[in-house]
């Protein structure tokens, strides 16, 4: 397992922190451990499977992007 240090916390925030960690029955390493935990989790989205995706876009209410508007071209096959 990893460890963490933090350097140069303000001790206004220290104090403070200490409060909330003995609010919530925790130490202070636990009381950051569960922040930690808590951030990451609701920073990473869940992805959807390809399945799901397909699901959704079959859905009546779905739009694709509409295409752009310009001219197509031809292909061109002499170098």
């Amino acid at each position: 397992m990893g460890s963490l240090t933090i350097r140069n916390i303000p001790d206004e925030a220290k104090h403070l922190f200490r409060r909330r960690a003995a609010a919530n029955g925790r130490s202070m390493e636990e009381e950051a451990r569960q922040m930690i935990l808590a951030a990451v989790a609701q920073a990473q989205p869940k992805r959807k499977s390809i399945g799901q995706m397909i699901f959704d876009g079959s859905r009546p209410g779905f739009d694709l992007p509409e295409a752009p508007d310009t001219p197509a071209s031809h292909a061109i096959f002499d170098e």
